[in-house]
């Protein structure tokens, strides 16, 4: 997801850090469970940057360079498949750009339907198994790690990987679509996800599943409640538990299609890897949302023109990403026209005080130049206003139990890591447990 030239591990480490990642990390939340209280299974729904792809290259495949060729990489599995995302080595040019060639998906008018590039099959790994979610590459757990912290620290209230605690990767490139559009891999995956519930529900004596979600993982489940029938989530969801998700966009995104998007790494030029960002679906999908981002405030500055939520499609077109418009308007705004309440308890936990992009204003060298930033509230990546957005859509809503916790100066990917964080995520589950009640509406700073 960055264009690298030739990184050491220090700067290694930071693209970890950035890329919805928590770094390493050796302290947990301690917990203490003598008493044995019934322990609804989990399951984890991670951020984008946190699920591991597999890729294989058919006949089909066209490289556009020597090194890009089929038999790249050497490292592959008796039936082709290798790692995709994240392998390390594509931080050193020129790996970074077949990296980037094999990652763009392209989205097909006639079809109204995203897709891989040609020859190119991609999967995620071990569905079901919280293991995919530890590292990002096994093979470099010290500077990969991501879920690891807290997986162990909720195996310390007693749960064990594949029997009442799972993971639910997913090829974070593809997102969803509304009614009346296809979206294969996206449907795909909530299907697979709606089984998992229900396999895992049934395997402990039916007790109803805690969903916990990371970042965009939020928002994948959020329409899995919404496009299931309220006996169902009655019957398989004890609660839903989203960090950090960004429900109604972040204006980072918009620096991510106008100019690509380095995530802080020193080195990088960004418009290596921008095609194969604004390529992505679910980064469509997280454009600043309208109800956040009110009309008067602008998010993008020129020397010509700004920017608000609402001239988004102008955005694209100024931007040269005009093939994004289509999908932009047909696709994404009804998708995220509402945040309908579900009806299961929710709790959001997610950090604030954290600088976060708010404006960018660019000068006469154009969108190719890396924009002046002017910071405002949110947790480093997600805006405020998009991490508070259910508490303002639901207050009216009836019979929603909504809590908000609010964890100040922890970033995106550190409430993946930190101790206060941590001890917060797992109070939270214990409570869940015991069922212990709390009011509809709850805000903890």
């Amino acid at each position: 997801m960055s264009g690298i030239t030739v990184i050491g591990v220090a700067a290694v480490t930071m693209v970890i850090a950035t890329l919805v990642i928590a770094p390493p990390y050796t302290c947990h939340a301690t917990i203490n469970n003598n008493n044995q209280q019934q322990l609804h299974p989990i399951i984890l729904i991670p951020g984008a940057g946190g699920n591991q792809l597999e890729a294989r290259l058919t006949t089909e495949y066209k490289a556009t360079s020597l090194l890009c060729n089929r038999f790249y990489p050497l490292n592959k599995d008796k039936e082709g498949w290798f790692r995709l995302w994240f392998d390390i080595g594509v931080l050193v040019a020129p790996i970074t750009e077949c990296f980037a060639e094999r990652m763009t998906l392209y989205y097909d008018q006639q079809i109204d339907d995203y897709k891989n590039a040609r020859g190119v099959e991609t999967r995620v790994s071990q569905f079901g198994s919280t293991q995919s979610l530890l590292y990002l590459d096994p093979s470099f757990k010290h500077i990969t790690s991501y879920m690891e912290p807290l997986v162990e620290s909720i195996q310390q209230l007693g749960y064990k990987d594949s029997q009442n605690l799972f993971g639910a990767p997913y090829d974070f490139r593809y997102g969803l679509a509304p009614e009346g559009h296809p979206c294969n891999v996206g449907t795909t995956f909530l299907e697979n996800l709606k089984q998992l519930v229900e396999n895992a529900s049934h395997a402990n004596d039916g007790a109803p599943v805690i969903l916990v979600s990371h970042s965009l993982g939020g928002l994948f489940a959020l329409q899995l409640l919404n496009r299931n029938p309220p006996a169902w989530r009655e019957q398989y969801i004890k609660h839903f538990i989203a960090l950090s998700a960004p429900w109604g966009g972040t204006v980072d995104e918009m620096l991510t299609f106008a100019s690509g998007n380095a995530l802080g790494v020193p080195l990088v030029n960004p418009l290596l890897v921008r095609n194969e960002q604004r390529s992505s679906e679910s980064n469509l999908w997280l454009m600043p949302r309208r109800k956040q981002f009110p009309l008067e405030t602008p998010l993008v500055v020129t020397p010509k023109s700004s920017y608000s939520s609402f001239d988004i499609s102008i955005f694209l077109k100024d931007i040269g990403f005009e093939e994004g418009v289509h999908p932009y308007e047909t696709r994404i705004l009804p998708l995220v026209e509402k945040l309908v309440a579900p009806g299961v308890p929710v709790t959001c936990i997610f950090g604030n005080g954290v600088p976060t992009p708010e404006t960018l204003y660019y000068g006469e060298d154009g969108f190719d130049k890396q924009p002046e930033i002017v910071y405002g509230d949110g947790d480093g990546t997600v805006n405020i206003a998009s991490l508070l957005a259910l508490e303002d859509e639901w207050k009216d809503a009836k019979d929603q139990k909504l809590k908000v916790i609010k964890l100040a100066g922890i970033s995106h990917t550190n409430i993946l890591k930190d101790d206060t964080a941590l001890a917060q995520i797992i109070d939270e589950i214990s409570t869940i447990n015991s069922d212990i009640s709390s009011s509809p509406f709850v805000s903890s700073l």
